[in-house]
């Protein structure tokens, strides 16, 4: 840099010349006024100014002049361009700030690429070295960031392509099912759940060439599609099922309140049975109807029910006295058992039995108790019989002894081959001889045991 001030060459002036009181141009020092003052003092040091208001920029390589600051003093004229300079530094220092939080890289080394470029003709007066140096180590920095972001993306790509493929697959499954075992309120559910999902993976993730996002935002709506166009069907068909339940269950209801006032109980409850058949045969008419339909269905069963009810209360009281007397007749039969008189009981039973018939109807309540009653008695007897007719059987009998006398004879051959075992010494021979005698002797013993019974 010149010692003495260097001749005044013509330069360009950046922009129209600010007013003396324009608010771009520097606020005069103020006590203690801070940093901005101890940077505005470093960058003039780079700089000087002659008395027209011309500014020149000094650099090792020499000066150029950056501007005119007309009707104003050097100073003031040095402090002006100083201060772009300040304004150049901090539009840097933002840039540096960006790409620290993860702006865009290839955006924070296109406008530090810019910078750097404008440095050459800039107008302003500061440290430009130290500048440009800063702006090569940020374009450096953005570049790596920009490798690692485009690293880093590539991999939220793939992640937000398998994702959305998740989606897709999943929708298409569930598409897919068998509509008669398909549970659709869940499934709708989820297919809203899968849309959120979409939706989140879309704004989450960076977007897919146009023509994969496009191929599978396709499948994802043929999916949806299709699910809602089954659901409309099912429901539809439902519909259509609960009205014809609807109309087959009015149609029973009818029929049932017809029934109503019947007094033929038998014929009459046979009919309500065929009726409840048909009622569980019958689709379902929906749950807002089905529980009023059944209301009235077994509302016209409740009314015959309970008139047949009250008409065999009143029999059932008619029958009182007749339940007294088959007690007692009970009684007495009960005492026959057990039979140690065959021809006893029997008169006795006969007799117990016309008085039974005689006796008459008893309370619905009772009857199958007092007939169960009767009927162990009559099969106790019954069986006394059988058992008597069987010892008295002449057939039985003479089987019975034909096969005594088979046994004796074998008997005594088991007896005499026992003997000649014994007699040779021949231990197995005497143990087998010995196991068929005793399984012959028992044999014989409880068959004799059987014709004595019969005797």
């Amino acid at each position: 840099m010149s010692s003495s001030p260097q001749p005044p060459k013509p330069g360009p002036v950046p922009g129209p010349a600010p007013h003396r009181r324009s608010p771009a141009v520097p606020a005069p020092p103020a006590p203690g006024g801070g940093d901005r003052e101890v940077e505005l003092a470093r960058a003039c040091a780079h700089g000087r100014a002659e008395a027209d208001g011309r500014v020149f920029l000094v650099t090792a390589a020499g000066e150029r002049e950056v501007g005119q600051y007309p009707d104003a003093g050097p100073e003031e004229a040095l402090r002006y361009f100083a201060a772009k300079h300040l304004d150049l530094v901090e539009q840097v220092a933002l840039l540096e700030t960006r790409l620290r939080t993860g702006a865009d890289a290839a955006d924070v080394r296109a406008s530090a690429l810019a910078h750097r470029a404008e440095l050459a003709t800039a107008a302003v007066v500061g440290d430009l070295d130290a500048l440009a140096a800063r702006l090569d180590a940020l374009v450096a920095s953005a570049e790596k960031a920009q490798e690692q972001q485009a690293a880093e993306r590539a991999e939220r790509l793939a992640e937000g392509r398998r994702l959305r493929t998740a989606v897709v697959t999943e929708a298409e499954e569930i598409a897919g099912q068998d509509p008669a075992r398909i549970q659709w309120k869940h499934s709708a559910a989820r297919m809203r759940e899968l849309f959120e999902m979409w939706k989140s993976v879309q704004s989450g993730y960076p977007r897919l060439p146009k023509a994969e996002d496009k191929e599978l935002w396709g499948r994802f709506s043929a999916a949806r599609a299709a699910f809602d166009k089954g659901r409309r069907a099912h429901f539809a068909e439902l519909d259509a099922r609960s009205a014809e339940g609807r109309r087959i269950k009015e149609k029973l209801i009818s029929r049932a309140e017809e029934l109503s006032t019947s007094t033929d109980w038998r014929e009459t409850a046979a009919k309500y049975r065929d009726l409840m058949d048909q009622w569980k045969a019958a689709p379902r008419a929906g749950r807002k109807h089905d529980d009023a339909l059944w209301a009235r269905f077994r509302g016209a069963q409740d009314v015959f029910f309970a008139a047949r009810d009250a008409e065999n209360a009143k029999i059932d009281e008619s029958y009182r006295a007749n339940l007294a007397v088959k007690e007692e007749l009970l009684a007495q039969a009960q005492a026959l058992l057990p039979i140690t008189d065959l021809p006893r009981a029997k008169a006795a039973l006969r007799d117990l039995q016309e008085r039974w018939e005689d006796a008459g109807r008893v309370p619905r309540a009772d009857a199958s108790r007092m007939e169960s009653g009767l009927r162990e008695v009559e099969r106790a007897v019954a069986e006394a019989e059988d058992a008597a007719w069987k010892r008295s059987n002449p057939e039985h009998r003479a089987r019975a002894t034909g096969m005594l006398a088979q046994l004796e004879e074998g008997l005594a051959e088991l007896r005499a081959e026992l003997a000649r075992a014994e007699a040779s010494g021949d231990a197995r021979a005497v143990e087998k001889a010995s196991e068929a005698l005793a399984t012959k002797q028992a044999w014989y013993e409880q068959l004799a045991q059987s014709a004595q019974e019969l005797d």
